[in-house]
């Protein structure tokens, strides 16, 4: 059973299309990566899952029911665009009176498990507005988890945090699928950070899903190659290519493209007067990836 399954979803706004015959989806226990440009209709697919706004056409199922079944809809959590908390209220309250909205019973207990699940236990009397970017992030997660969801959305909730904040974030994200069995959709434009937790990615764009893959798929189709550093770069680099074919410079390294072999590069750079200074092996990443899937639809 798929946590998500999305088919011919569309929606327009002023005859134009934000969402537009998307297909979509997202195992359960995933944590998937919601890839796409500003305005490829990554929040308004989000929207759409949630309830907040109606489709024009198209068929969302949640864990194999209709979305709008009432069922369903209370295993559902979110963070989309804020957390809609009361600034002058401290976090404790701010989660009680979102219990109480949501009917919990046992609140102390629910409340309580969710700030140890966002390592906050120790934050809960501290008002809302005093709370730093990161830990306000993490407030809304707790709320979004309140009731125990089996899916989780999140609307860009690592942007604007520091390398601090983004790595408890991971540890959260990770911890919510592998000990609570919560099935994770996160849309990020950081995708090296996206890339240390997903197990899958969707990439949207101009409202239509252009790919969808698995972590463990990417990884092995990524296009390997070796880095490395010379003195005379230019000279290494012509070397390279007429024996190697695809060679690029790349952020002051030389990309030696579908090749792994580190010894025999150095070796034969060396026998042509060149030591190398620093070599490693690599694999294309998220980020690269995206970037060459992007520039081939543009070239379509």
């Amino acid at each position: 059973m798929n946590a998500i399954e999305i088919r011919n979803l569309s929606k327009s706004f002023r005859g134009m299309y934000a969402v537009d015959n998307l297909n979509m989806t997202v195992p359960v226990g995933a944590i998937y990566g919601f890839i796409g440009e500003n305005g490829s209709g990554k929040s308004t697919t989000e929207k759409l899952i949630c309830g907040h706004l109606v489709p024009d056409g198209g068929e969302i199922k949640l864990f194999g029911r209709d979305y709008t079944d009432a069922g369903v809809r209370v295993r559902v959590g979110a963070l989309i665009e804020n957390t809609g908390c009361f600034p002058n209220s401290s976090v404790w309250d701010n989660l009680m009176m979102q219990a109480i909205n949501l009917g919990l019973e046992n609140r102390t207990e629910e409340i309580n498990r969710v700030l140890e699940i966002v390592r906050m236990e120790d934050s809960a009397k501290i008002k809302f507005k005093s709370c730093s970017l990161g830990m306000k992030q993490r407030i809304g997660i707790a709320m979004a988890l309140l009731g125990s969801p089996l899916l989780l959305i999140l609307d860009e909730p690592i942007n604007g945090l520091d390398t601090d904040g983004m790595r408890i974030m991971r540890e959260i994200l990770v911890d919510i699928t592998q000990k609570y069995g919560c099935t994770v959709l996160i849309s990020s434009h950081i995708l090296g950070e996206l890339e240390k937790i997903a197990t899958h990615y969707g990439i949207i764009r101009q409202g239509k899903m252009i790919c969808e893959i698995s972590a463990k798929d990417m990884d092995s189709r990524a296009q390997v190659f070796v880095s490395l550093k010379t003195k005379d770069m230019n000279g290494a680099k012509s070397l390279l290519k007429a024996k190697y074919g695809a060679v690029k410079e790349e952020e002051g390294y030389l990309r030696v493209y579908d090749v792994d072999d580190t010894e025999s590069i150095v070796e034969y750079l060396l026998q042509n007067g060149h030591v190398v200074s620093e070599i490693k092996k690599n694999k294309i990443g998220l980020e690269e990836y995206y970037i060459e899937l992007m520039s081939k639809k543009e070239d379509e």
